[in-house]
């Protein structure tokens, strides 16, 4: 794994031990930052499965100004900070040991909009739609938010979500990226 563009390109990231995540392709992560991006003027990122942190990396190192990781793993937050210091700017990023709802309560509670989400969760624990919607409900994103979603085949995720217009789905194998942008005030 490697950041692909941006201010970070080229350098090497490191997967989390073991089997219990995996990793976003690089060939993946290219074609979705062409997508979304390919560059960012600033604004605040939440990854809410992180993993690696690779995906919030390539979001910093191609403009985005800060990040927020969510992980529940032990090996993943350790393996988060690691490719975190190979970038040099371990401010742009805040880190937490979290379950997911909980996270989204607390940041909440901190009052933080996000203007970008990546949802990644494994993919036996896929409750995007859920997630979606009470990030909607803690009033978690900005008008233009862009919610990106990894699944797999079976996700399944809806065209039609309240407050979000699909902007793209796109299929590569067994990994199938679906995008929403979040319009406020359009339920």
């Amino acid at each position: 794994m490697r950041v692909v563009s941006g201010d970070f390109r080229g350098r090497r990231l490191k997967a989390v031990p073991g089997n219990g995540t995996r990793p976003t392709t690089d060939k993946v992560k290219e074609s979705l930052f062409n997508i979304i991006g390919p560059y960012f003027d600033g604004g605040k990122s939440l990854d809410l499965f992180a993993g690696s942190g690779g995906l919030s990396i390539e979001a910093v190192s191609r403009g985005i100004e800060q990040a927020v990781l969510i992980d529940h793993h032990y090996q993943a937050i350790k393996t988060i900070k690691e490719n975190i210091a190979v970038t040099k700017h371990a401010e742009q990023f805040e880190v937490y040991k979290q379950e997911a709802k909980k996270a989204l309560e607390l940041l909440h509670k901190r009052d933080v909009k996000f203007d970008m989400v990546f949802l990644d969760p494994p993919y036996a624990q896929q409750k995007i739609t859920e997630d979606i919607e009470k990030m909607v409900a803690l009033d978690l994103l900005n008008d233009g938010a862009m919610i990106v979603a990894e699944t797999d085949q079976n996700a399944q995720l809806p065209d039609d979500l309240d407050s979000f217009e699909l902007v793209r789905r796109q299929d590569y194998g067994i990994t199938v990226l679906t995008i929403y942008r979040f319009v406020k005030g359009n339920d």
